[in-house]
This record gives C-alpha cells, sequence and structure tokens, in this order.
C-alpha cells in the first residue's frame, strides 16, 4: 500500500547521505515521496528524480556568525512550513518526515500535523552538544539550556523519533525524552552506489601508498591533522599520497597549511563536490581511507558517514577514537589513533604502510562488524518505524463487531 510522504531537511538534495538513503528506501517501497530542501545556485527550484518531487528553497547568506545561523534557520523553517502546508492542502499527506538540524524544524509540519498527517523527526545531530563544541561554552551555558528544551519540545511534538547511534538516543533520553520513545537507525553506506564489485582496486605506482579522506572539509573533521601526519612522513614514506575530496569554510586553510609544509607534491586537493562516480574511483584507487574527526562531548556521540563508506567499499579506515566508534567496533576493524595527534596518526600510517597483511584483516573484521549496521538492514528498521505511522493499520472485524455490541 502506497503513502504520501513529504521530507523536509535543511540541506541539499541528494547530496545528503542519510536523506538520500531514506529517500531512496521510501522510493523503493513504492511510496510517493516530496523533498522539501535547500537550493544551491547550479540547481533548479524544483526537479522530478524518479519518482521523488524535489522543492528547493534559496535562503540568502546574511550577517555572520550566530545572527547568519538565526536568520538562515528562522528563514527556511517559515518557508518550508508554507511549502509544507501548501503541498499538504493538494497532497493529503500521510507523513511528514523532518530531519534536523535544527531539531526546532520539526515545527514547520504544524500545518500537515493539525490536518492529520503524522510526523517522524530524524535527529541527525545533538545540538546543545554541537552548540557547546562550536562556541566553546560548557553544558550548563544558557543557550545550551534553552537548545536543550527545544530539543524535548520538538521530541515531544513528533509521533515518532529516530536517531544515528545508542549513545545519541540515551543523550535524550537523559535530557527528558520517554525511554522506548526513539529508535536507532544507524547510518550505512548506500550499496547501491557504494559497491566494491563495480569499482576495482586500481594497483598503485611503484613505491606508493595512497590516502583519501572525503566529505565537509570543516575544522572539526581533522583534515589538518592528517596533512601534519602526511608532512611527518615524507622522508619515510617518499611514495605517500593524500587525496582531499569535499568543500567547506577550512579549505583555504588546509590548502594554505599543505603550502607551508611544503607538502603540494603528496597533497592533492579536489575542492568543491566532485560527481560520485568520480569519488568512488578515487577511493577504488586508495590502499586506506583516513576518518580524523576531532574528540569532543560531541564526536563522543556521533558517527561519521565517511567510515562506513571505507568499510563498504572494503578499504581499510583509519579513525581517530571517540567513544561512540569504541561502544560498535574494536581496534580490530580500524588503525585508531588518538583524536588531534598528527605524531600518533603518523605511526599507524606508517604500520599500515609496511603490512600489507594488517590492512586485509582490518578490512575483513570491519566487514564482520558492520554485518547488522548494512544499509539493507537498517532499511527495514527504518521502513518499519515509517509504515508504522503512515500507512493505516488493518481493521480487525472480530474487534470491530465486539465494539459495535459493547
Amino acid at each position: 500500500m502506497k503513502a504520501r510522504i513529504c521530507v523536509i531537511r535543511q540541506g541539499f538534495y541528494p547530496l545528503d547521505p542519510r536523506v538520500r538513503r531514506e529517500v531512496l528506501a521510501l522510493e523503493g517501497a513504492g511510496h510517493e515521496v516530496d523533498v522539501v530542501c535547500l537550493r544551491r545556485p547550479d540547481e533548479p527550484g524544483w526537479e522530478r528524480i524518479g519518482n521523488v518531487t524535489v522543492h528547493r528553497i534559496a535562503i540568502a547568506n546574511r550577517g555572520s556568525g550566530k545572527a547568519r545561523y538565526l536568520f538562515e534557520y528562522g528563514g527556511f523553517m517559515l518557508v518550508a512550513a508554507f511549502l509544507a502546508a501548501m503541498l499538504h492542502l493538494r497532497r493529503r499527506f500521510d507523513l511528514v518526515q523532518v530531519n534536523s538540524m535544527p531539531d526546532t524544524l520539526v515545527f514547520a509540519a504544524v500545518v500537515p500535523r493539525l490536518l492529520g498527517a503524522h510526523v517522524l523527526l530524524d535527529l541527525h545531530e545533538c545540538m546543545p552538544e554541537f552548540y557547546a563544541v562550536k562556541y566553546d561554552v560548557g553544558m550548563r551555558h544558557p543557550a545550551v539550556r534553552v537548545l536543550a528544551w527545544l530539543e524535548q519540545a520538538a521530541i515531544r511534538f513528533a509521533n515518532s523519533v529516530i536517531t544515528c547511534t545508542d549513545q545519541m538516543r540515551e543523550a535524550f533520553e537523559g535530557r527528558g525524552a520517554a525511554p522506548g520513545r526513539i529508535r536507532v537507525v544507524m547510518n550505512s553506506a548506500n550499496e547501491d552506489f557504494f559497491d566494491p564489485e563495480r569499482h576495482a582496486p586500481v594497483a598503485p605506482a611503484d613505491g606508493e601508498f595512497r590516502l583519501i579522506c572525503h566529505g565537509s572539509v570543516e575544522q572539526r573533521y581533522g583534515i589538518d591533522t592528517i596533512v601534519r601526519a602526511v608532512a611527518r612522513l615524507k622522508d619515510e614514506i617518499p611514495g605517500l599520497r593524500l587525496a582531499i575530496y569535499g568543500e567547506g569554510s577550512a579549505l583555504n586553510d588546509v590548502q594554505g597549511l599543505i603550502r607551508a609544509l611544503q607538502v603540494e607534491d603528496r597533497v592533492y586537493v579536489a575542492g568543491g563536490f566532485v560527481p560520485l562516480e568520480e569519488l568512488l574511483n578515487a577511493m577504488a584507487a586508495a590502499d586506506a581511507g583516513v576518518v580524523a574527526v576531532r574528540r569532543n562531548i560531541f564526536r563522543d556521540l556521533t558517527h561519521c558517514n565517511k567510515m562506513f563508506d571505507f568499510i563498504t567499499m572494503h578499504k581499510p579506515a583509519i579513525v581517530s577514537r571517540t567513544r561512540s566508534v569504541e561502544a560498535y567496533f574494536d581496534e580490530s576493524c580500524f588503525q585508531m589513533f588518538a583524536s588531534g595527534d598528527d605524531a600518533d596518526l603518523a605511526r599507524v600510517i606508517a604500520e599500515l604502510y609496511r603490512d600489507p597483511a594488517l590492512r586485509e584483516r582490518l578490512v575483513r573484521n570491519a566487514v564482520r562488524a558492520n554485518e547488522p549496521y548494512r544499509w539493507p538492514h537498517q532499511r527495514v528498521v527504518y521502513l518499519g518505524v515509517v509504515e508504522a505511522l503512515a500507512l493505516p493499520r488493518p481493521v480487525d472485524p472480530e474487534a470491530a463487531t465486539r465494539v459495535a455490541g459493547a
């Protein structure tokens, strides 16, 4: 049975990997899907992708710092709320799914909810921890406490909630969310795209050892730590190469660091987003992937999508230690290093370079440990949550008779 579903995300579709996985799962299950999202300058405002209709909203950058965030979050929420209401009057959605951040974006679904649609909130991040880390304040800071209150209000407004890790779920419950109300749907690689069979490994040139990192180039992702580690190893491993794929606010800083450390011949930067096929070919050509997120109270709760990409592509991964990573994977799965420590990162890169058997063992162990977290399994959990909300339940004739005769 088909449901009519609206997905709202203040991000870019189909670039956002979690939203793309979810929307494709909905489409594959036969549901009709409208996506309301942000618009990049090179994208149309309205687009049909397969059986998915995408409605994009352009929000101009205004001001700087916190004022800019408030303007962009508030502006998108107002326009998305209006658009969701208009679409609902035409489409009569069975379900509106809202993907954070911000948590308050869930209130963009207020009109459909009042008119009978159910609301599913997908909490991608923990906003109080994110704010505390971004602005270097404590968890008792007034702004953080307001965000925690808004988080709980958003959870109460939704009919059901999903999130990405058990650590995130525990954080939400620790602030007041009802136990059992939040389900975990893990981040995973979409195996329709990340398929090692379709992207065969490429033999390296003599003496080369190729690393890759991809995704947003932001200070919190520790790209500078990787560049510094490569610089430390330029004499020990002359064939060491690093490819950086992505864009973000730290891109210029990273490029400046590459020049300052004189490793321009070792580090390639593909600034901006590249076609997925190009990225997958680059991953297939790499000897290992690096995930160097900086450890903090926020990162101790979350996972990084790129970690699952490397597992699915059967590439050994070098990963900074966080509580959430160590809760799901042990040291037999990854080369782990101390977050922000370029010397420790250089050490584990050198170990991986010298030991091909270690690379094979890490891949084998990571693939085995990741089996329950693969998207084919997580998709079943996700669709179960969606369809319990969106599809009418069959009527039990005997129960109806009993009620009528009561």
